[in-house]
């Protein structure tokens, strides 16, 4: 299936909203995650964590959650202690405002400050074998527990605006994210099923990649297939989509860390 048919299918385009994404007659919650769309063969990978690839990068951030590093010469054991508490359901509620901050980060970010003010350290690059680690390391301690958003009013405004974004046409195609993960989902595009875009199993392993990405990564593929500008690393507006889709989201099993095609 080519784009241009894409672009044909979905005009007019009536996206659905959130409500009618997780709820259909009777109450049902119709969401799926990437994971119930996948082979049985890549389930049983994402299950088994000697087969998980991703579970390389979750040992990783173990070494480094005790490594002392920067200035500081502190490591991150030494401020939170053991992963598997102090991180429990942490990374179900992220993108958050931290405190003192006004605006909201997502996980990557609360680690870039992490490093930066507490350890004193230099800023890790945007999808860096360290960055994607420490963050497989935290999200591991929250796997299957439900996706919590937080109840911050400060957020609302942040994340209409990432569903502004997700509804918004743009690029050469005419696109919006809304017009494959709404209207098109459960369609194949190239062959590749089109997922409901709801962010279960980040930081995921995608055989595509050979390796760990974030979330910015997967959107940053998505507007340059949409054949717009994709934002920089550290651009406000993966944030606030992020906020939009960890909403739509709320209540589902945060996997970490998943595997995809």
């Amino acid at each position: 299936m080519t784009w241009l048919r894409i672009v044909l299918m979905a005009a007019p385009v009536f996206a659905a909203s959130l409500d009618s994404l997780a709820l259909a007659q009777g109450g049902v919650d119709q969401r799926r995650s990437g994971y119930q769309d996948m082979s049985p063969a890549l389930q049983q990978m994402e299950d088994d964590e000697m087969s998980n690839p991703g579970m390389l990068f979750v040992q990783a951030g173990a070494a480094l959650w005790k490594q002392p590093a920067g200035k500081a010469g502190k490591s991150c054991a030494d401020c939170h202690g053991a992963v598997d508490t102090s991180m429990k359901g942490v990374a179900t509620r992220y993108p958050e405002i931290p405190k003192g901050m006004a605006t909201p980060v997502d996980l990557d970010g609360r680690i870039e400050l992490c490093r930066t003010t507490q350890q004193q350290a230099g800023k890790p690059a945007p999808e860096s074998a360290d960055l994607l680690a420490l963050a497989a390391y935290v999200t591991y301690a929250s796997r299957g527990l439900p996706i919590s958003p937080p109840a911050d009013p400060r957020l609302a405004p942040f994340r209409a605006e990432g569903e502004a974004m997700f509804k918004r046409r743009e690029g050469q195609l005419n696109l919006s994210c809304a017009n494959c993960h709404d209207t098109n989902a459960g369609k194949k595009l190239a062959g590749a099923l089109i997922p409901q875009a709801h962010p279960t199993g980040y930081p995921i392993y995608r055989l595509e990649w050979q390796t760990l990405g974030s979330l910015k990564r997967r959107l940053r593929n998505c507007l340059i297939g949409m054949r717009t500008d994709a934002y920089a690393y550290d651009a406000p507006q993966y944030v606030a989509l992020e906020l939009y889709l960890m909403d739509r989201a709320k209540g589902m099993k945060l996997e970490g860390i998943g595997i995809r095609p």
